[in-house]
């Protein structure tokens, strides 16, 4: 009788965890895994203390470690990240602090910072005046589950940051949070093409039209795959997928390795300016530094034929990229962000193009310092796909390609998407990009500065010499 009673006690104490778990929205892998999925957050709670006794430090994970995953689900959950005992990091840079840091009432606000001519050759008839330095890069509906799209749309929003739609096209996701949306136009165009594959300039117009759609984005490259196209498993593409990106249904979503009308500098030059006479609106590049030349031809172009010129360029760096790539692509392919990002700035500048051309800089620039660092770099913007999957959930299990993501943000399965409550998951993506902005003011205001804006290579030292390019540094 006694056995018998406790075996009901521990029957119904589980059925009543069972029963919270699946009707809670705060913890996907809870809903999804109900029970079991106590045993991680355990593990993620005492695991600290645990590892004071293992060879397993805190900083070995790939490709992000367990610091800077951290750092962000307790930055989205709104938990401090103050740290006690002093740093376990290891960095190759430093910021220059002032003897005389800004005081709180001489602090002012980051400045929005306009993208495309107003007046002039190359203009277009709606620039747009983007009012973050940190943003969401470009992860396609299809990659990403629509509840995981929903809820940075909604995320974005709260946060007044924008958002690019990654190659996969424009879909109702994207715009039902209300946010600012950059239109990216993929080596097959999807969203944007005709029955033969070819650009649609109706389709170019009818997105144009949405006010939220606010810039448009010709990618060449992302650093997971330079010099090979997107890549979505066949699973993936369902019918909404297939009618979104005009494919097939159930076949795998494979993208040209380039533009098949983009073969060289004036043919780009030439699309960029198409883009922005349809739609009016202004058009940047996304690209991954490689060959030496292209910056200094490219650049040289854009003074000889300004009509050419994009507004803004996209550098993405070769350990950067969400989606599925081969490994070799994603291992020794593209520069890393540490190189080109101090590349493409100076050779922006010494063209006299810094106020032509605005840079956004991408490839694991996840939380404050690296954001910092490529603001001294020269990056006008910032924009993370990573760090905002982390910020949904995201565990690093690794399975974004095979549609059976743990926490819903990559699934197929509608069992495991329902678990990813968008509502839930938008504030704490809002969270995250409040508190990377605030911590970069922090590190702005310790160098003396009233605000992130005035950032420059004299901010920053190396302290690694040689370490990632970092050498580029101020001295």
């Amino acid at each position: 009788m006694t056995i018998t009673f406790i075996v009901l006690l521990l029957a119904l104490a589980v059925f009543a965890v069972y029963w919270r778990d699946t009707h809670q929205t705060t913890h996907t892998l809870l809903r999804n895994f109900p029970v079991l999925g106590h045993f991680r957050y355990f593990s993620e709670s005492f695991g600290e203390y645990m590892r004071q006794y293992q060879y397993l430090p805190d900083w070995l994970e790939r490709p992000f470690n367990r610091l800077e995953r951290a750092w962000i689900y307790r930055t989205a959950k709104g938990i401090s990240n103050l740290v006690s005992f002093g740093s376990e990091a290891t960095p190759a840079f430093a910021f220059r602090n002032a003897p005389f840091p800004i005081l709180d009432e001489e602090r002012t606000a980051w400045v929005s910072k306009r993208v495309g001519l107003a007046e002039g050759p190359g203009s277009c008839r709606v620039p747009y005046d983007a009012p973050s330095f940190f943003n969401i890069s470009g992860m396609s509906y299809g990659a990403l589950s629509h509840a995981a799209v929903s809820a940075l749309s909604k995320g974005a929003k709260l946060a007044n940051i924008w958002m690019a739609t990654g190659e996969g096209g424009l879909a109702k996701y994207h715009l039902e949070g209300g946010c600012d949306v950059i239109m990216q136009i993929g080596t097959a165009k999807y969203g944007v093409r005709d029955k033969d594959g070819n650009l649609s300039e109706d389709r170019l117009r009818e997105i144009a039209a949405y006010p939220q759609v606010r810039m448009f984005e010709v990618k060449l490259a992302q650093g997971a795959k330079p010099g090979k196209g997107g890549i979505l498993p066949g699973a993936k593409v369902s019918a909404e997928i297939a009618a979104i990106r005009g494919i097939p249904v159930g076949q795998d979503s494979i993208s040209p390795n380039r533009h098949t009308d983009i073969g060289n500098i004036a043919e780009l030059g030439a699309f960029v300016h198409r883009v922005r006479s349809v739609t009016g609106k202004p058009v940047g590049v996304k690209f991954v530094a490689g060959q030496a030349g292209f910056l200094d031809d490219w650049f040289a172009d854009c003074l000889a034929n300004p009509e050419h010129c994009p507004d803004y360029v996209q550098i993405d760096g070769g350990e950067g990229g969400t989606g599925a790539a081969p490994a070799p692509l994603a291992d020794y392919v593209g520069l890393p962000i540490t190189q080109a990002l101090p590349l493409v700035a100076e050779a922006r500048d010494r063209f006299g193009l810094r106020d032509r051309i605005r840079i956004i800089a991408s490839g694991k620039l996840v939380t404050p310092d690296k954001v910092a660092w490529a603001l001294c770099m020269g990056a006008d913007f910032v924009s993370s796909a990573r760090g905002f999957m982390f910020s949904l959930g995201c565990i690093q299990a690794m399975k974004c390609g095979s549609g059976h993501c743990p926490t819903g943000v990559t699934a197929v399965d509608p069992r495991l998407i329902a678990g990813l409550s968008a509502t839930d998951k938008s504030h704490r993506v809002a969270k995250y990009a409040d508190r990377v902005r605030e911590e970069v003011e922090i590190i702005a205001h310790s160098c003396g500065l009233p605000n992130a804006g005035g950032f420059n290579a004299g901010h920053v030292t190396s302290i690694e010499r040689g370490v990632g390019g970092f050498r580029n540094m101020g001295s």
